[in-house]
């Protein structure tokens, strides 16, 4: 009996040492990512916590400068992904993310996109001046990386003081989406991922030119307090398998 008694000891003794050994491990981080990661983030983090069972991963999506904003009025992010560096920039500047943890992990495009049923002729930004262009949404330039973006090519372009009179001001990509989809709007501006979400709501006109590539940056945040977690998160991010579901999603490699 006395044997019996041991062996059942060291049995339950190795469970509960297994238990917590698992809980111990275990974590709930927030991803607070760009609106056009959405479907793609959505997909990776399952995939993420299929992996990793013990991680649960909350996603937050919104314009990169709202997430800013967010994360400056101290809402809890264990991980930022911005569409643009000026907004990743910032959040360094400010002490919010880990400049040693900073990496590129994704490309994208931007191109200006029509109802699919539009018999409008639009080929280009200077086609934006046409009168049967009403109306073009953009995400406010004020805090949305593809509006940034938009605006700057077409002040390359030289009609942006033409076009402006046009433009209505969304708060992400997805939105303006919705509204050319809608036909809310004639025209407007989302990054290539966003476009091929609606294919048989949206067309391509353009694939718009930028100064600069259109990288997107992740890191960790300095208030983590999953920063093992974070980190796990974003290597699954930069692993085979996650960049396998970015690029399904017409992402390109930042590498």
């Amino acid at each position: 009996m006395r044997f019996n008694h041991i062996h059942l000891t060291t049995i339950f003794t190795a469970i509960s040492l297994s238990v917590m050994s698992t809980a111990s491990f275990a974590a709930n981080i927030t991803v607070s990512a760009a609106a056009s990661l959405t479907n793609a983030f959505n997909d990776i983090a399952k995939a993420y916590q299929q992996q990793y069972p013990q991680d649960k991963v909350l996603l937050n999506f919104g314009a990169s400068g709202s997430l800013l904003q967010q994360m400056q009025n101290g809402a809890p992010v264990d991980v930022f992904a911005s569409a643009d560096q000026q907004t990743m920039d910032q959040a360094q500047t400010k002490n919010l993310v880990r400049a040693q943890d900073r990496i590129n992990f994704v490309n994208n495009s931007l191109v200006l996109i029509t109802p699919k049923k539009s018999n409008l002729n639009v080929r280009g930004l200077k086609d934006l001046q046409q009168p049967g262009i009403k109306h073009i949404a953009l995400g406010n330039p004020a805090f949305t990386p593809a509006g940034r973006y938009a605006q700057a090519a077409m002040e390359q372009a030289k009609v942006w003081s033409t076009v402006k009179p046009k433009i209505v001001n969304v708060n992400n990509v997805r939105q303006a989406l919705d509204y050319v989809a809608n036909q809310s709007a004639e025209a407007g501006f989302v990054f290539g991922t966003d476009a091929a979400i609606m294919p048989d709501k949206v067309s391509v006109a353009a694939i718009i030119p930028t100064s600069k590539p259109i990288s997107y940056p992740i890191a960790k945040t300095v208030t983590s307090k999953e920063p093992v977690a974070a980190s796990r998160f974003i290597n699954f991010i930069q692993s085979p398998k996650g960049q396998k579901i970015l690029k399904r999603y017409g992402f390109q490699s930042a590498r």
